[in-house]
């Protein structure tokens, strides 16, 4: 029996009293009456004449330039060392090719120039891809090539070669303002495109570790993996941020997803296009943001800004008479509020373009003009610290926010690539000791004993003992 608010909706029961079936028809018509018209009051399908809004007419617009990106890539399988060993492989007659394996990914991608066949994703959606296909919104299929990657910042563009391609407008990303109205557009576990709406939750969020430059939308639009590279668009469906990491302790969305703004992505994928990377340079500061200790040490009465703990020799900042103690409080027009913002203003510059420093010395303020400088990297063997490191050429990193000593190459057939040493692998400590550049490694290392040395690889980290 069905009832709905004690009404006996059953139909075909025979009912006793007539008199009380016919109040209880009635009853049941003034019920489903006053419902029907508490629906209608709620969801009305039109107000003042106008159909009800909907976000349909934008993302029949948007959804064309948002593609869908799979990439294949060959992945050498690790192997028992032994059979590395030729007299090995040749006693149990073991064939000499290595085993490999094939791994494949998925992710999002953004058409923005739809006559160069232009399309922005991340770098970790087709990082060390062999084959990048692009699946468009009609479902044309179509393969992809690699222009330019930026890994320190997960910005990469590939290109398609097609006719009747919809690029996305590209809208001022510095005009966003919190509670504005966003909505993600990507292809969320490979389940095809997949259009979710929030708003924006913060912005200029730094400091997070996923990138080495950040300075992430932060949106409550349901992101999930698969959703990497793709459109994060206003109601006017203005290209507005990329779609890059999500916060999920759980492994799922919790609400907190982030973009990359459109005015950092744009800046980049010129520079990609051009040069096929991006060429950064360096300042040649270290700082630290201002803590209520230093606001009082330094008798300052604007709490903005950073304090410059070093000075490196020959920089930029030096030419330009930058000194340690220095409190900078903008670069180029931008007020400064922590040492993320500053990393990020300079990593958006190229070798050679100004930045127009002010700052605070004592009681003065001063204006100081710096030309981006070239990195001075020196790159020499590896066996020159280690034998160990025979086959390896090293270098400093020239990275600000990375200290340490990179391995620019590594022979396949070293002792280094044995151990599982690959090129961009950075040395941060060895023999315990902290490393910044090649000159302390130098004074570390003793070739007679064995070599403890500290790797970080992208987000990872791990030691080695090397021989």
């Amino acid at each position: 029996m069905t009832a709905v608010y004690g009404f006996d909706l059953t139909f075909g029961n025979k009912m006793k009293n007539k008199g009380t079936d016919c109040l209880r028809v009635i009853i049941l018509v003034l019920f489903c009456s006053l419902t029907t018209n508490a629906t209608f009051a709620a969801f009305p399908v039109y107000v003042d004449g106008q159909a009800l809004p909907s976000l349909a007419p934008m993302l029949g617009k948007s959804m064309p330039a948002v593609v869908n990106i799979s990439t294949t890539k060959n992945v050498q399988l690790r192997e028992n060392p032994l059979l590395r060993d030729p007299f090995f492989r040749h006693f149990f007659q073991l064939p000499q090719q290595q085993r490999r394996q094939q791994k494949n990914s998925l992710g999002s991608g953004v058409i923005i120039d739809s006559q160069k066949g232009y399309v922005l994703t991340n770098n970790h959606v087709i990082d060390k891809a062999d084959k990048i296909m692009v699946t468009l919104n009609d479902g044309r299929q179509l393969s992809a090539t690699l222009l330019g990657t930026d890994p320190e910042a997960d910005v990469a563009v590939i290109q398609i070669r097609a006719e009747g391609l919809t690029e996305l407008p590209i809208a001022d990303s510095n005009k966003l303002k919190v509670g504005d109205f966003v909505v993600a557009i990507g292809n969320p576990f490979g389940l095809g495109q997949t259009v979710t709406s929030g708003i924006i939750s913060a912005l200029g969020r730094t400091g997070l570790g996923i990138e080495g430059y950040e300075d992430f939308i932060q949106t409550d639009a349901s992101i999930n993996p698969g959703n990497s590279g793709g459109a994060l668009v206003n109601l006017r469906g203005e290209f507005i941020g990329m779609n890059t990491a999500i916060l999920a302790p759980s492994g799922g969305n919790v609400g907190i997803g982030f973009a990359i703004p459109a005015n950092m992505v744009i800046t980049l994928k010129n520079s990609l296009v051009e040069h096929g990377e991006v060429r950064r340079g360096l300042l040649g500061v270290t700082t630290q943001n201002l803590t209520p200790e230093l606001i009082k040490a330094f008798d300052l009465k604007n709490t903005n800004g950073v304090v410059v703990s070093r000075v490196e020799a020959n920089s930029a900042a030096a030419k330009a008479g930058i000194e340690p103690g220095d409190i900078m409080v903008s670069l180029n027009g931008e007020k400064i509020k922590s040492s993320h913002q500053i990393r990020n203003i300079i990593g958006l510059l190229q070798i050679g373009d100004k930045a127009n420093i002010k700052l605070i010395r004592g009681n003065e303020q001063k204006s100081v003009l710096a030309i981006i400088g070239k990195p001075q990297l020196t790159q020499i063997s590896g066996d020159k610290f280690h034998s160990a490191l025979k086959g390896t050429i090293l270098s400093d990193t020239g990275k600000e926010q990375i200290e340490g000593v990179i391995f620019l190459k590594i022979d396949a057939n070293s002792s280094a690539w044995q151990h599982g040493l690959r090129p961009s692998d950075i040395i941060v400590s060895a023999n315990r000791y902290r490393i910044r550049n090649l000159g302390q490694l130098k004074k570390i290392v003793d070739q007679r004993r064995e070599l403890l040395i500290n790797i970080q690889r992208g987000s990872e980290a791990f030691f080695l003992v090397l021989k």
